[in-house]
């Protein structure tokens, strides 16, 4: 009865391994194969008398001795009795590869020792070509993260963050691979901001629950400063739950300054635009008035020639021929700020441009409490101008200067050039009270004066900036504030065809 029931039991035995679903073999501890499943048969395309009584290497490998892999997890099977499992790469004899998951489990005696080890064979080759492919399309996602040109972040439901880009790391100035601690997107906002960013995130009212158009918010880098974004961000779901939001971001900065810029340029041309009609007006009023006025300065000066010795009646004419004269002048500013006078130009040193309208001060008086600084440079600055116009330029710059600190304080001159911009500069700095912002924008306009009634006609800083505009120039206000107002004067350098070819061969050897 033993051995029948025996005899079941072996065959049941038999039959359970036969119906394993993977190809196996039953080794003894020393390899010798005793036993292989119809799978293993199957895979192999052999029968047992071909494979029964050889050990696995022999069989597997064409090796007599010794398994060829160094990592053969039978010996820690034996060792620890415990199963063990092994990934190899495998060449099939038609030469295409193959990938396999070996699972040794051992099989115990009464004694606990291994008596027997079963080994399982699964073919894992395409679960490796998937995770290739996963693995290429992680790497290709990662590339494709990391060369975008704007700032990427991706955080958890915690906050903390995950992914952060190169540009990201740039713009911010935080590391992901070097940071200390764990970085939050708390670190990257102003304080409350980034709740205000999931507020929305959730709100229909900014493109949909779960998604944020472009907005405008400010970063915080690693050094403190706020820093202007364009943001897009999303929140990432898994099941309907949140998992992670993300966010991709611009600096703002370069296409701020260049709107900035874009803003001055289109001031400077509507300036431009207002000061030329302005001119043309000018113009004609000057040569409306001009007539009658000097009619006026004409019969005046014969009445007092031919008058008598009333000196009441003679102080009330040089009262009338004053008046008329200072109209006279005001309409010969009219014309040079309409540029209505002939121009002669002729080139000459900056410096010595300079020197020569300061001697054509005829009160030198001005200067008596006025300490009078030159800094200027000693290279050769030469500019084509119209002499006479651009002295009267640096002599409205003067007096403004000398009435703006009240005739005390310091009056510095400095000139110089940029040689790469062919451009020469005059600055002409005041220690007075400065201009008013709210003044800044209008200083040039004509009739525009801060002055008291009858102490200005608001033409000089016009007359000013029509006479650098004729001679190709440009003015502008370099600084101004309670210690002072600085003016700079730009003009084109006038090269010599000698130093321009000396320049060029310069060049060239450089």
């Amino acid at each position: 009865m033993d051995l029948k029931n025996n005899s079941e039991e072996m065959e049941w035995r038999a039959r359970v391994f036969d119906s394993l679903s993977l190809p196996a073999l039953i080794l003894k501890p020393n390899r010798v194969i005793v036993s292989a499943n119809e799978n293993f048969l199957k895979k192999y395309g052999i029968g047992k008398e071909q494979i029964l009584g050889r050990t696995c290497h022999d069989f597997f490998y064409q090796s007599k001795d010794t398994c060829p892999y160094e990592n053969c997890p039978l010996p820690e099977v034996l060792d620890k009795n415990r199963g063990h499992s092994i990934l190899r790469r495998v060449t099939t004899p038609t030469g295409e590869e193959k990938w396999e998951d070996r699972v040794f489990s051992p099989i115990l005696d009464d004694r606990g020792e291994v008596r027997y080890i079963i080994e399982s064979i699964r073919d894992v080759t395409e679960v490796k070509a998937l995770e290739k492919e996963l693995s290429g399309i992680r790497e290709f996602t990662s590339k494709l993260i990391q060369s975008s040109t704007s700032g990427i972040v991706a955080a958890d439901r915690q906050g903390k963050i995950l992914i952060m880009n190169k540009a990201a790391e740039e713009l911010t100035g935080y590391c992901m691979r070097q940071s200390g601690k764990a970085l939050t997107v708390l670190d990257l906002y102003p304080e409350g901001m980034a709740r205000e960013i999931m507020k929305r995130l959730r709100s229909e009212d900014f493109g949909g629950v779960g998604k944020l158009l472009s907005t405008r918010v400010n970063f915080i880098n690693a050094r403190g400063e706020e820093i202007p974004i364009e943001l897009t961000a999303a929140i990432i779901y898994e099941g309907g739950e949140e998992v992670a939001t993300m966010g991709i971001f611009n600096d703002l900065r370069p296409k701020l300054a260049d709107e900035e810029r874009m803003t001055h340029m289109l001031a400077r041309v509507a300036h431009s635009e207002k000061m030329a009609s302005l001119g043309q007006l000018a113009a004609g009023v000057a040569h409306e008035i001009n007539n009658p006025l000097t009619g006026i300065l004409l019969y005046a000066n014969m009445l007092m020639e031919s008058m008598d010795t009333d000196p009441a009646k003679k102080q009330e004419l040089k009262n009338i021929i004053e008046d008329a004269q200072r109209c006279a002048e005001i309409v010969k500013n009219l014309l040079t700020y309409s540029r209505q006078t002939d121009k002669q130009t002729e080139v000459i040193h900056i410096n010595s441009l300079l020197d020569y309208s300061l001697n054509l001060i005829r009160d030198q008086r001005l200067f008596i409490q006025i300490d009078v600084v030159k800094e200027l440079s000693d290279e050769m600055m030469l500019v084509q101008v119209d002499k006479n116009q651009m002295s009267q330029v640096i002599i409205n710059l003067v007096i403004n200067a000398v009435d703006a600190m009240n005739r005390q304080g310091t009056l510095t001159f400095r000139t110089y050039r940029d040689k790469q911009a062919q451009k020469v500069y005059l600055e002409v700095a005041d220690t007075g009270c400065g201009i008013a912002l709210e003044n800044l924008s209008r200083i040039f306009d004509p009739f525009f004066t801060t002055k008291e009634p009858g102490k200005g006609t608001g033409l000089g800083l016009s007359t000013v900036y029509g006479i650098i505009k004729e001679n190709d120039g440009n003015i502008s206000v370099k600084e101004t504030g309670s210690k002072g107002t600085t003016f700079l004067v730009e003009l084109p350098s006038f090269q010599l065809q000698q130093d321009s070819e000396n320049e060029a061969a310069s060049d060239l050897l450089m």
